[in-house]
């Protein structure tokens, strides 16, 4: 496959959210702002420089780097990576010493229920490990809400989790299936809402199911 053809990696963290809202947006290209998305877009402004490199002591500070994985054919953008002077480290072009990698993803609100924002901060691993030719064990999640980090261990089962929602996200792109809208609990919290009308469509689904048990019991 052509890496012109690969999926960005920031989808898995609507992929792993909501399959018809990763679908709505990567698939049939709708998009629409709410103060959630707003808000972690400028955030994300406010870390995105990739000219700037910051020294603090042992550790480099890199922002908006560009990353990808030809294993899991996915490309995107990490928000900052630091790099910590260690003697296990790797090679850093123009530094001197060796240095770990550490991805650091930054989120505008508050540690989420589900795994959302880990496989993101995953994903960004597994891209840095195949371009550095290295294993990073641990990466962190800053969440502007709180101001503070959560730290997040790149378990195995974490790394598969990545890539059956990889697996699933080229499954629907490739066949273009776009799943049906379904009611739950969080959808009040997505951009989309307006635009997927769960509520309708479950109604309509509803109303199908009545309607064909009708059918039903007339026949017999």
């Amino acid at each position: 496959m052509d890496p012109d053809d690969y999926l960005m990696l920031s989808g898995i963290q609507h992929f792993a959210f909501c399959r018809r809202q990763w679908a709505l947006i990567h698939i049939e290209q709708v998009w629409k702002e709410n103060v959630l998305t707003f808000g972690g877009r400028q955030m994300h402004r406010n870390a995105d420089d990739p000219f700037f490199t910051e020294s603090r002591g042992d550790v480099l500070i890199s922002r908006s780097v560009p990353l990808v994985s030809h294993a899991l054919k996915i490309y995107g953008v990490a928000d900052v990576v630091e790099y910590h002077r260690s003697d296990e480290g790797v090679m850093i072009p123009g530094r001197e010493g060796r240095w770990t990698v550490v991805p650091v993803e930054y989120k505008a609100g508050r540690k989420k229920p589900d795994d959302r924002d880990e496989v993101q901060l995953c994903a960004q691993a597994i891209c840095l490990e195949e371009m550095y030719r290295t294993r990073i064990e641990r990466g962190y999640l800053y969440y502007g809400k709180t101001r503070r980090r959560v730290e997040v261990f790149f378990d195995d089962e974490l790394r598969n989790r990545v890539a059956e929602l990889v697996a699933g996200m080229y499954a629907l792109y490739d066949a273009g299936i776009t799943p049906p809208a379904v009611l739950l609990p969080h959808c009040k919290n997505c951009s989309l809402i307006e635009l997927c009308m769960p509520a309708v469509s479950s109604r309509r689904r509803s109303v199908d199911r009545y309607l064909t048990a009708c059918v039903g019991r007339d026949d017999a």
